[in-house]
């Protein structure tokens, strides 16, 4: 979880690890409060019931894969410009027809090649639940706000999120990261709580 892994590399003391352990536990569990608690008295749930998306439903969903696109080719050509920088390559064939090893590549090279690769899987594993989050929330008839709003999150905490991973900022990172999930458990929640109005 991004929130507290530069902290608890730091947590050398049984009594640090247990005040980071709790912080992780916890985490997912205040965001999710935030959420519903923002769905029950800021947008409002109505009963879920099934419908096509409205079109204010699909131009912010559509908005959101907008965003998500350009996230993902910023992952991709950052990648390919470390590559660049570093002299790294892609695959087997590429190192041999450079007449190079990858034992030799620097250790700065490795770190940062890894760096790139660490936040595009995380940008990905985060995206795929996304999608089959929105895909429900879109057909649950969601209020105005709460389709406009989670959503747009999502997309906006992972383009912040990434600026942050890639430029190794450890102050906004865990930030957009909050923001990121606030709309994934929004969606969560607001589809939980629609199924037993």
């Amino acid at each position: 979880m991004d929130i507290t892994q530069s902290d608890s590399a730091i947590a050398t003391t049984p009594d640090k690890k247990r005040k980071f352990t709790l912080m992780i536990i916890g985490y997912p569990i205040v965001l999710t409060a935030i959420a519903l608690a923002m769905n029950v008295t800021i947008f409002g749930i109505a009963p879920l019931t099934p419908s096509l998306p409205d079109k204010s439903t699909l131009a912010a969903l559509g908005l959101a894969a907008i965003l998500l696109v350009i996230n993902h080719s910023w992952h991709m050509t950052s990648t390919e410009l470390t590559r660049l920088e570093h002299s790294l390559y892609a695959t087997p064939e590429e190192w041999r027809a450079a007449k190079r090893d990858p034992k030799d590549a620097s250790a700065l090279a490795q770190q940062e090649l890894a760096r790139n690769h660490n936040a595009h899987r995380n940008a990905t594993e985060n995206t795929v639940i996304f999608a089959c989050l929105a895909f429900v929330f879109a057909f649950a008839t969601p209020t105005l706000w709460a389709a406009t709003v989670w959503p747009l999150a999502f997309a906006i905490g992972r383009l912040g999120h990434s600026f942050g991973y890639l430029r190794g900022n450890d102050t906004i990172r865990p930030i957009f990261m909050s923001i990121s999930l606030l709309g994934l458990y929004g969606m969560a929640s607001y589809i939980a709580i629609s199924l037993i109005l």
